[in-house]
């Protein structure tokens, strides 16, 4: 329920390690609020969610990888700052930072306040972020928003190496992303 009025009925999936799903619908029929039920940042009103066996809310999040509209980038801190402090959040590996920040192109502003990084490379820094902290369920709200066309690659190479390892993704995107995955349809 969204503003006191159903945004979905009758939404069923199961998605396998290794596997994404790819959400689809217009603007306005559910898809952020879908995936933020799946995250547990959102009670459903009825059915349940689960992950792994696991159906509580909290516990289900620690799960959780999420790439949304908001970059969550501190426009005071750097990107080495932001990974930093992830990397303690969510106990990724801080000697791997350096090598984070050259993978998604963000080593010559590694130092620069965020509030001077561009759209994309906000986007570049999210995509560090949920590589450094390694959940097993990414959450993809328009995760090629922002980006360029080699940056749209370095997404789908990340996504790639993510399912490879027996992850799991739900993308929720207006784009085709050139990937085998199953499909789900909001109305």
């Amino acid at each position: 329920m969204r503003g006191g009025r159903p945004v979905f009925r009758d939404v069923n999936f199961r998605v396998g390690r290794g596997e994404a799903l790819v959400v689809e619908g217009p603007n306005g029929s559910g898809k952020t609020s879908l995936l933020r039920l799946v995250a547990g940042l959102l009670a459903p009103a009825a059915g349940a969610i689960s992950f792994s066996g696991i159906a509580d809310r909290e516990e289900r999040g620690n799960s959780v990888g999420w790439l949304g509209h908001h970059d969550g980038a501190k426009p005071q801190l750097s990107p080495r700052e932001m990974l930093l402090f992830f990397a303690q959040l969510c106990g990724g590996a801080r000697e791997s930072i350096p090598s984070l920040l050259q993978l998604v192109g963000l080593s010559r502003a590694a130092d620069l306040p965020c509030q001077y990084l561009s759209a994309g490379q906000k986007r570049r820094l999210a995509l560090a972020r949920l590589k450094l902290c390694g959940r097993p369920l990414w959450l993809l709200d328009e995760p090629l928003a922002a980006l360029d066309a080699q940056g749209k690659s370095l997404l789908l190479d990340l996504l790639r190496e993510h399912l490879a390892a027996g992850s799991i993704a739900l993308i929720a995107t207006h784009e085709l992303l050139g990937l085998q995955t199953q499909r789900l349809q909001l109305t």
